[in-house]
């Protein structure tokens, strides 16, 4: 674990690479919760990530033999711009490997940084094996993501940052995968004020710590896709699981769907644009996995999220907060039935997003048409009166997975 004067060594080298960013206060949130809840906008940080926090600061204590040997890491977005990011602020050369089909906005901002990009491999795994190939062949310094003690006390300036902004804190909410920023937040507040509470959140369908604290030994989990594939680690690292086991309250998980609706509340109520990693922290406050929080501090630790992910997210998190919903109609072959079907829908103060009008759908009869009509509604009892109306005027919708 870092040492206080350790960390407090990094925020010191930090000040001038990385921004110390907002602390904001969320109304909506405090409503929902019924304490006060700040949100730490990682999200605003440089390269949109904690990230360059610990790879800052771990490259400022490479030697000047090892700094002329440059670096080499591997990562699908966040690690892979904050190191490119920190290597050119201190005049190192980096080579970056990332997946094949990486998302472009994160494959350019990385290449914008100045570092080499090599594509290689369909996963991050394979990435980072040929990323320990190149570092063994070429003599560059491997920078891990998160389990290395520099790359923790990097991250631990997200802590100090913490309390210095909200003295009075009681609990501090992180998202994890590996574990470095829960390992270092943890690591600062509890050496300052041991009575705070750490609760670290992981995505259900990526979640090693739960089994892995439960056993008490790090261990490897299959993970299944997540669209916060930000924290989509299926092994805890060495160094972080002994503190995350020794100093973090407690660890919960939160399905994709409850991620998705954090983001959309992020979003719509707090401006934030945040990446489905970043929001998990929000998600356990609003699906209520997180009881008794008083004063909360959650971490939103990014902000990379590629556009067309957001769209989906967004669609996403619309259904899972009832307001957005696919209904499937047979209706009599013959001119006008789409406009009766439209107007009994405005009638009940929905909005029509998308039509798609067949003859060829599964059970329909030859004088019978099937519309999928998708509409956009403000939760679930007004979901409830739309097809009781379209009932009452004679239809028989059924609600189809959207």
């Amino acid at each position: 674990m870092p040492t206080l004067d350790r960390i407090r060594d990094a925020a010191r080298v930090l000040a001038p690479l990385a921004a110390r960013t907002p602390m904001e206060h969320s109304r909506f949130l405090a409503s929902v919760t019924g304490a006060a809840v700040h949100l730490k906008c990682e999200n605003l940080q440089r390269t949109g990530s904690y990230k360059i926090r610990g790879a800052s600061y771990r490259l400022s204590r490479l030697s000047a033999e090892e700094r002329a040997r440059g670096v080499v890491a591997a990562s699908a977005g966040n690690h892979a711009q904050g190191v490119a990011f920190a290597a050119r602020q201190l005049g190192i050369a980096a080579t970056i490997f990332m997946p094949i089909g990486v998302a472009l906005p994160k494959l350019e901002a990385t290449r914008d940084y100045g570092a080499n990009v090599e594509l290689v491999g369909s996963v991050v795994d394979e990435s980072l094996a040929a990323a320990k190939r190149y570092a063994e062949e070429t003599g560059a310094v491997f920078i891990p993501p998160f389990d290395h003690p520099d790359v923790i006390a990097g991250q631990a300036t997200v802590g100090l940052e913490i309390l210095e902004d909200v003295p009075d804190v009681e609990t501090v909410i992180v998202p994890i995968g590996g574990g470095g920023l829960i390992s270092g937040v943890a690591a600062a507040v509890k050496q300052l004020a041991p009575h705070v509470r750490i609760i670290g959140v992981q995505a259900e369908n990526a979640a090693a710590y739960p089994p892995s604290l439960a056993a008490g030994e790090v261990l490897t989990v299959r993970t299944t896709p997540t669209i916060a594939d930000g924290i989509a680690v299926g092994t805890p690292g060495r160094l972080t699981f002994e503190i995350v086991r020794d100093l973090v309250d407690d660890v919960v998980t939160v399905s994709d769907d409850e991620t998705a609706s954090a983001l959309l509340v992020l979003l719509e109520r707090a401006k934030l644009v945040v990446e489905p990693a970043g929001a998990v922290g929000v998600a356990a406050l609003l699906s209520g996995k997180i009881t008794a929080p008083g004063r909360t501090v959650a971490v939103l630790s990014g902000g990379n999220i590629d556009p067309l992910m957001m769209e989906r997210v967004i669609s996403r998190g619309l259904v899972a907060s009832d307001r957005y919903m696919t209904l499937r109609i047979g209706l009599p072959d013959r001119p006008g039935q789409l406009a009766v079907i439209s107007a009994l829908i405005a009638d009940a103060s929905a909005n029509v997003v998308e039509v798609l009008h067949t003859r060829h759908g599964t059970g329909t009869q030859i004088s019978e048409v099937q519309i999928d009509i998708s509409v956009e509604t403000r939760g679930r009892a007004h979901q409830a009166v739309l097809m009781q109306r379209l009932q009452e005027a004679g239809y028989e919708p059924r609600v189809i997975v959207t």
